[in-house]
């Protein structure tokens, strides 16, 4: 039966690696062509705004656009940016660490540029410098997300996918598979597990076993696997777990380790070695980060800004709920808060007036044992509040919590009492930060997620918290509320 199953992998990973290994083996270096062609872009139309003439009159010179300091400005950024792991395959395609990467390469370069100008006391104008950057690192951070959407949509039409083995305990195998099968824009083509020994051809949750964890490398060459993914379970010491990957190294074969399967937060490690031994030490956690003054300034201007911009909607929502039944027209709900502080939610109502008296009801009707309470068809919902859930509109009223500090721009989902009363050890870790009004959660699903998921998700939000990812769940959140995805 192993056998059967191996043949039947080696089928479909034969059919998705031929075109993979050679599309994403260039993958880096067409971003790199991107790149020379935006920073080229960006430093000719940054010359020509600060003095068109130059190209215009063939006597005279411009610095920065001259046919030899034009392209060495040009190529010295891509090489800053080369080196500060802006190409690496590893962040190409999904999360914040490839914008960062090249934010903080260009940022880099920029004060590496300014002090070779200065000490060669070159004759460059002050507001051509400025506008080389402030036209090109938002023209670099744009193409990178114009190639990232490009393929992002080429994977989840089922190209350009890697073939993969999960290995771990069933039970992770399945996790994990949970976790890439909702999201196929990363490009994993999940094509079977490797177990600890046992006699099941398949998990639980249906991924084929190809093999066990006793030779995991037998198992990947036999599928023609060109990834594995080492989930909890896997191996029963870290000396194992190594042993394995260097057997999968020495044939080519790519790994990528769950954080299941050490515990670690790897953006918190950084390794001394010490007499041969190479010792692991833990820097502040991240969400540590998150409760600094520069958050809460950044909360502070932007709800402010965003409330005085939504003023004319907020009058109008509050007529719509007004007139279609005369009850009020905000709903407050207890919630908790950083520390587990207990603080009122404003939402704009968006049910019957009497729909905390259903719930109870709704809960029998419906089987409900805990977690999150969502109904796709919720009978309590008024006509109005559908399209106000629909597209987000009920929270903006949280905008005032974000002033008054109870919330933040970004964070987890705020939890009602009850759900934290449910919390594991892991679970109350999310109360380290503010709660937001949107999150990981409100991008990556909303409604659709099961309480796991999205417990997952605001873990990871408080374990890895950066600015950058701040902005760019900001920006992934425009494009859920306006689709309406996920919402009900």
């Amino acid at each position: 039966m192993t056998v059967a199953i191996g043949h039947t992998a080696t089928a479909r990973s034969q059919a998705l690696s031929a075109p993979l290994s050679r599309t994403l083996r260039f993958l880096p270096f067409l971003l790199i062509l991107l790149d020379v062609a935006v920073v080229a872009l960006a430093t000719g139309v940054a010359s020509f705004l600060d003095d068109p003439m130059p190209w215009f009159d063939p006597t005279s010179t411009a610095d920065l656009a001259s046919r030899t300091t034009g392209p060495l400005v040009t190529l010295g950024w891509i090489l800053v940016i080369a080196l500060g792991g802006g190409y690496r395959r590893q962040v190409l395609g999904g999360g914040s660490d490839e914008y960062k990467r090249v934010l903080n390469a260009s940022l880099t370069y920029t004060g590496i540029l300014a002090l070779v100008l200065f000490v060669s006391q070159a004759d460059v104008s002050r507001g051509l410098f400025l506008l080389i950057f402030v036209i090109g690192v938002p023209s670099l951070g744009l193409a990178r997300w114009g190639a990232r959407y490009a393929l992002h949509r080429a994977r989840s039409a089922g190209y350009l996918g890697l073939p993969v083995l999960i290995a771990g305990s069933p039970e992770h195998v399945d996790d994990v598979h949970g976790v890439l099968d909702r999201a196929p824009w990363l490009g994993y083509r999940v094509i079977g597990a490797v177990t600890p020994p046992g006699d099941a051809t398949t998990t639980i949750g249906g991924v084929p076993v190809v093999g066990t964890t006793d030779d995991v490398t037998l198992a990947a060459l036999r599928t023609d696997a060109q990834l594995i993914l080492f989930a909890g379970g896997s191996s029963a010491t870290a000396q194992e777990l190594q042993e394995k990957v260097w057997q999968l190294e020495e044939r080519g074969i790519g790994v990528v380790v769950a954080q299941g399967a050490t515990g670690i937060v790897n953006d918190r490690a950084s390794f001394r070695p010490v007499g041969g031994l190479p010792l692991m030490h833990l820097g502040a956690p991240a969400w540590a980060q998150a409760t600094k003054l520069g958050k809460r300034a950044f909360d502070l201007v932007g709800a402010l800004a965003l409330l005085a911009f939504f003023s004319p909607l907020f009058l109008f929502i509050a007529l719509r709920i007004k007139l279609h039944d005369g009850g009020p027209v905000f709903f407050s709900q207890s919630r908790v808060g950083r520390q587990g502080v207990p603080f009122r939610c404003a939402k704009f109502r968006t049910m019957v007036v009497d729909a905390e008296d259903l719930l109870a009801a709704l809960h029998v009707a419906t089987g409900y044992d805990g977690g999150l309470f969502k109904m796709e068809d919720d009978p309590r919902i008024t006509k109005p509040g559908r399209w106000l859930r629909r597209y987000s509109l009920d929270e903006l009223p949280q905008l005032w919590n974000v002033v008054r500090g109870d919330m933040s721009l970004v964070g987890p989902r705020p939890p009602l009492p009850h759900e934290v009363a449910q919390y594991d050890v892991a679970a109350r870790r999310r109360l380290h930060v503010r709660p937001g009004m949107t999150g990981l959660w409100q991008v990556s699903g909303r409604s659709n997620l099961s309480w796991e998921h999205a417990i997952r998700l605001d873990l990871y939000y408080v374990d890895h918290w950066s600015m950058l990812q701040d902005l760019h769940i900001l920006w992934r959140t425009l494009g859920v509320v306006l689709l309406g995805r996920g919402a009900y």
